[in-house]
């Protein structure tokens, strides 16, 4: 063997270990494991040592700050939990005003995981909820209040911003696939036949209005219901009442708010009981050969990892709660699979183009260096092979800690000020009231048989 192809393979050899390996996959995997076996601490800590300490966020740093706060909320460590919320806004504003062109470039060149995790707009509205929460557990409900306005003004400048996103990933397409073969691929029936065969759930979930999150708006209609500013309430809750119709709780309480607003009383009395259900997707790869026109035997490797999302369990189907000897079931009033699948979908035609722009660089150098006949292109040609391969790796990052959905009820204060609640075929427990008018309970199961996490918030 000659000094230079035994080189040639030490390369080779240092691509595919400095590039083959997907790291955020992995710390995604060790991360989970602790979050789904309830070891919240050590989840927190997980995420907390994976943040690096720089003046500016890069790499995953938005997403373990994301997973730090979450983990920190479910211990009730409320304080490090919004100053966690706190950078992750912070960062989120940062990666809104930076220019992208410098991750768009490196993502071709080797993959999706090469950019920065910015965060995606449901993230942002979820922070500003969570943190609205916290503050209300801490008794602070001016500070809550202005998180429940950043949050709804978030949710309402979502649609136009998607619509702009949409425009410049069109326009951005455009210009890096220069009207050739990536084109060709992409316009290729046999590319949209391909993805639906592999990836059929891809267009099966339907998006809720404006990309909107009802559970937030809902959550908000609850708080100033409880503070006395009805007419807000009504208002919201129209809005929550158009999104999930079927929810019989939402449509009471709309119908019985009006009737207040019109005697000029507030809501008294009220229990409103918030079920964080089961565990939030997360994100698998899954690799696909599309028909790219210049694959020819000469080319040792064509193909594109991309991500798609995988859907985990629901706790419980509904908690059954009895108060004063009357039983209330839980409702559904947000599916988050639907809310992320919704933003995943809009972004995965980038993420797709992106993908199909690399793999056909990387296959024409191939297909360029294999057609000389020398043993420098030789070489050449595999040694571009191995780092397709070595980089063919699809950006699965994704805030795992949010739940599968968010269920409601809402009843009376039962006069006993105690609580009988009962996970669907399972053990049941008591939840005691303060004494005060109205009191919101958060109840939180991330699977079944796990232990409850619930926090009881006077309002």
């Amino acid at each position: 063997m000659s000094k230079r192809i035994f080189s040639s393979i030490l390369i080779i050899a240092e691509l595919l270990f400095i590039c083959g390996c997907n790291a955020p996959r992995e710390q995604l995997l060790t991360f989970n494991k602790y979050f789904e076996t309830s070891d919240f601490n050590l989840a927190s800590t997980f995420a907390e040592k994976n943040i690096k300490k720089r003046k500016t966020p890069d790499g995953d740093d938005l997403l373990w700050t994301l997973q730090a706060a979450a983990a920190k909320r479910i211990l009730k460590d409320y304080n490090s939990s919004t100053q966690y919320f706190d950078n992750a806004e912070k960062h989120l504003q940062y990666y809104d005003t930076r220019s992208a062109i410098g991750d768009e470039i490196s993502a071709v060149v080797i993959n999706d995981n090469a950019m920065p995790y910015k965060g995606e707009e449901y993230d942002g509205v979820m922070v500003n909820a969570y943190k609205a929460l916290n503050f209300l557990s801490e008794n602070k409900p001016d500070l809550a209040r202005v998180e429940f306005n950043r949050a709804l003004d978030r949710q309402r400048r979502t649609k136009e911003k998607f619509e702009k996103e949409i425009r410049q990933t069109k326009e951005k397409i455009d210009k890096m696939s220069c009207g050739g073969l990536v084109n060709q691929t992409i316009s290729n029936p046999n590319t949209e036949q391909t993805l639906h065969n592999k990836y059929p759930e891809l267009y099966e979930y339907q998006a809720y209005k404006d990309y909107t999150n009802p559970f937030v708006t809902y959550l908000a209609s609850v708080y100033f219901n409880a503070i006395g500013e009805s007419s807000t309430a009504r208002d919201l809750l129209k809005e929550t009442y158009g999104l999930v119709p079927d929810n019989k709780y939402v449509e009471a309480e709309f119908k019985e708010t009006e009737k207040l607003l019109d005697k000029s009383e507030n809501l008294k009395n009220t229990v409103w009981l918030i079920f964080e259900n089961g565990l939030g997707p997360v994100k698998e790869e899954f690799r696909i050969d599309l028909p790219l026109f210049i694959a020819t035997s000469r080319v040792q490797y064509a193909g594109i990892a991309l991500p798609k999302l995988q859907y985990r369990d629901a706790a419980y189907p509904c908690l059954q709660v009895e108060a004063d000897g009357t039983s209330y079931n839980t409702f559904v009033v947000s599916n988050m699979d639907n809310v992320i699948h919704s933003e995943f979908k809009k972004d995965f035609e980038a993420a797709l183009t992106r993908a199909i722009i690399s793999t056909t660089a990387k296959v024409t150098a191939q297909y360029v260096l294999s057609s000389q006949d020398s043993t420098a292109a030789t070489i050449g040609s595999i040694m571009v092979a191995a780092y397709s391969f070595a980089t063919n790796a699809a950006d699965v990052r994704i805030w795992t800690a949010l739940p599968k959905d968010f269920q409601i009820a809402r009843f009376p204060k039962p006069q006993n000020k105690l609580l009988k609640v009962t996970p669907l075929n399972s053990q049941s427990f008591d939840i005691e009231l303060p004494d005060c008018d109205n009191v919101l309970v958060y109840v939180k199961i991330i699977q079944r048989n796990a232990k409850p996490v619930y926090n009881v918030i006077p309002l």
